[in-house]
């Protein structure tokens, strides 16, 4: 091998490490943070960050440190798009769904949204129709608090803080304090809960997807109408989401 093609190998090696370290951090790094933790040289790392900011990878927020761009969270759902794991988490979709007898699925936080990833419908004739794609808001649906419960408190006051709090529902709750403390409960509890916050006649509950390191990865939740479902009755599956949720785990490590 070239000295020329030693060095690009190298570089796309370093690369992949960037990202990498990026995507698992558990709080955004600094440059500096990265040469060290990766045993990068400062002008070696600059310039590939460089480069990976300009191609939409990366980018810094406003502190001046690194978080995922939307070329990287679109690699991240095209990777777990593959046929290789959608079959399986199809399957245990629609097991989960067989056993509830609602609508399941899995959710990912965006921002200050969560996105329907995947999902398997029942077969009632009533559906509350959330297609795959569709955002919807943190602070009232049973996912998003699940997500916005898994944050370090003082971020996630000053997320709350800076949210609007529109009322999507007769439930929503636009309080911040009151917020605040349902998220404390939501925490305690390791399950996200929606009586009637995101869409009039509509509960939910979810729980966790968790990574190898521990950290919420995405959300599984199950929602149904009231007047076929209660929130009490729905929390009553909450055995049955955490097993299908370590079934997904394990998936997960498999790839």
């Amino acid at each position: 091998m070239t000295t020329e093609k030693r060095e690009k190998a190298s570089s796309i090696a370093r690369v992949l490490e960037i990202i990498e370290a990026i995507s698992r951090a558990e709080r955004p790094p600094t440059p500096l943070e990265l040469s060290i933790m990766l045993d990068i040289p400062k002008p070696s790392i600059h310039r590939l960050l460089q480069q990976l900011e300009r191609d939409g990878f990366v980018q810094t927020n406003l502190r001046g440190n690194l978080i995922p761009a939307k070329r990287l969270h679109d690699l991240a759902l095209g990777v777990m798009h593959t046929a290789q794991f959608k079959s399986m988490r199809q399957a245990i979709l629609q097991k989960l769904a067989d056993e509830i007898g609602e609508t399941c699925g899995i959710s990912l936080p965006n921002g200050i949204n969560m996105i329907y990833y995947d999902r398997v419908q029942t077969n009632w004739p009533l559906q509350i129709n959330l297609p795959i794609g569709s955002h919807t808001p943190i602070w009232c649906t049973a996912s998003g608090k699940l997500y916005l419960s898994s944050m370090p408190k003082r971020r996630r006051q000053r997320l709350i803080n800076n949210l609007s709090l529109e009322r999507q529902a007769r439930n929503t709750i636009t309080d911040p304090i009151e917020l605040e403390r349902t998220l404390n409960e939501v925490a305690e509890n390791e399950c996200g809960i929606d009586n009637e916050e995101f869409i009039d006649g509509m509960v939910a509950i979810s729980v966790p997807i968790r990574n190898e390191q521990g950290q919420l990865h995405a959300c599984l939740f199950t929602h149904a109408p009231v007047f076929r479902r209660s929130l009490d009755e729905m929390l009553h599956f909450k055995p049955q989401l955490q097993r299908a949720a370590r079934e997904l785990e394990a998936l997960m490590k498999e790839g």
